[in-house]
């Protein structure tokens, strides 16, 4: 593209795409991180009725805790399955149609959950939770994936950033629904369980207004004609004709190397190629250190927190919602200056004051019984390690695999990333709270060597990918095995 082309601000149409995209993908997956914490009580309260009705006497305590478990853990299971199918999904359907056709997992599970209640089937809750999670597994697949190839080079890290402020935003307004004037404790619980139906009949109705990725169009399908009119609605008026072709001729050239066979694109071809071995052991072992980063900890600490620093339990709730406020305004932050910065600034900054923060909440946590005053301290904490989250490993993970990996090959990078990423998020949510047991707030300095882990590992194997073009990515990579060491990609002259 010309330089006076190369705004940093995404086109409105490319926004709106965002919003589309967004609204049905990471947004249903925040919204139903959270969502289940509304009717917890109500929820509990019909399956011991459902019980009592069943087998004449009421649950056990015991019992009624492992199905709550069960209730609650089956969401990541079902997380588990939909980041393999995201694969096939995105393969065969296509981005686009991968992510309207995942609606269907959505709608089913909300009328599942919505019914429970008159069908007196607390099952219909777990299969509900299943299929969304699902749902949430494949959309945080192809989602960041059908933005990061339609967007221009140097607007790449911000639209694909979009997955984490719609992420961050599901989350907050599951917590809004918590609170007891919107629809905590509401006897119809039922009713919030079936939500999740809302955003994908959103979804169902604007994103068909959009164009299937340009890249999927050419090098998968060979539509060169559907691909260029894709890529010039996407582009907008003011880019010339000419810089629309040479971007799709950089496309070209992405298939021209698909097609030499250099990358294989199934799951275990991609695990054997020698090609993309370094950047499958970042995508691993980067979303292992995400979800080993402590924020579930800030969170589980976090209302004991509040509380020492004498925040009323009626204000609480509020206090949280502040939590989720600082959480989108990290993931909107690093969404404008992704581009700029680059990817391993932030991720090594993230990973830093990560560590720090473990630090000073430990440091915090162990001594605010003898020094009141530190649980002020422990809050500004709490608040310091959210943002760091955000600006690092919290939002960039989704940027990722689709700059590291070729166009045949991506979609497996995001299964087997987001394969590592819930079955690493469903391992801590059950060993976590024995952790806690054993060890307290010194938790946080086992998260201390993750963070450095996290660093390291940036440093050693991430090349930057900012302004580099996919196939430059690879050629990074490939000059990294034969051992030149440059970190800084070359910003490309010809598009994407």
């Amino acid at each position: 593209m010309q330089p006076a082309e190369l705004s940093r601000t995404p086109s409105v149409r490319l926004l709106l795409m965002a919003f589309a995209a967004g609204i049905g993908g990471s947004f249903q997956c925040g919204f139903n991180f959270s969502l289940i914490n509304v009717p917890t009580k109500e929820v509990q309260a019909f399956i011991n009725s459902t019980w009592q009705a069943r087998y004449a006497q009421p649950v056990s305590d015991s019992t009624l805790t492992l199905l709550w478990a069960v209730i609650a853990s089956v969401f990541a299971v079902g997380g588990l399955v939909g980041a393999l199918v995201a694969r096939p999904m995105a393969l065969l359907m296509g981005r686009k149609a991968g992510l309207l056709a995942n609606n269907a997992f959505a709608i089913i599970a909300a009328l599942l959950m919505g019914v429970s209640e008159v069908a007196t089937s607390f099952e219909l809750i777990i299969i509900g939770r299943f299929l969304i999670g699902v749902n949430c597994g494949a959309g945080l697949s192809l989602h960041p994936m059908y933005l990061a190839e339609s967007a221009p080079q140097h607007q790449r890290g911000a639209l694909a950033m979009t997955t984490s402020m719609f992420l961050t935003v599901g989350i907050l307004v599951g917590q809004i629904m918590g609170l007891r004037q919107v629809l905590g404790g509401s006897p119809l619980w039922p009713v919030v369980l079936a939500l999740p139906a809302l955003p994908a009949i959103v979804q169902l109705l604007v994103l068909p207004w959009f164009p299937e990725s340009p890249r999927y169009l050419l090098i998968t399908r060979k539509k060169l004609k559907e691909a260029l009119k894709a890529l010039r609605w996407l582009r907008g008026r003011s880019v010339s004709l000419q810089s629309v072709k040479l971007e799709l001729e950089a496309m070209s050239a992405e298939q021209s190397h698909a097609a030499s066979g250099v990358a294989r694109t199934g799951m275990l071809g991609v695990l054997r190629e020698r090609s993309t071995r370094r950047q499958l052991v970042v995508v691993v072992t980067l979303n292992i250190t995400q979800q080993l980063s402590g924020i579930n900890a800030i969170y589980f600490y976090s209302t004991y927190i509040f509380k020492e620093a004498e925040i009323t339990e009626e204000h609480i709730p509020y206090v949280t919602l502040g939590t989720g406020v600082a959480e989108i305004l990290t993931a909107v932050t690093c969404g404008m200056i992704i581009d700029w910065l680059g990817r391993r600034p932030l991720l090594i900054a993230g990973y830093s004051l990560m560590g720090l923060c473990c630090i000073l909440i430990t440091i915090g946590l162990a001594l605010q019984m003898r020094i009141p005053a530190l649980s002020y301290f422990s809050i500004a904490i709490v608040f310091a390690y959210i943002l760091s989250f955000g600006i690092g490993p919290g939002g960039i993970l989704n940027v990722l695999p689709a700059e590291l990996f070729s166009h045949h090959a991506r979609p497996t990078a995001y299964s087997i990333g987001g394969c590592v990423n819930w079955l690493s998020f469903f391992v801590i949510g059950i060993v976590f709270p024995f952790l806690v047991r054993a060890t307290g707030p010194y938790c946080f300095l086992l998260f201390l060597a993750n963070s450095v882990a996290g660093v390291l590992l940036v440093c050693c194997l991430l090349p930057e990918t900012k302004n580099c073009s996919f196939l430059e990515v690879s050629e990074l990579f490939a000059a990294r095995r034969s051992g030149c060491y440059g970190t800084q990609g070359t910003a490309a002259t010809s598009g994407d």
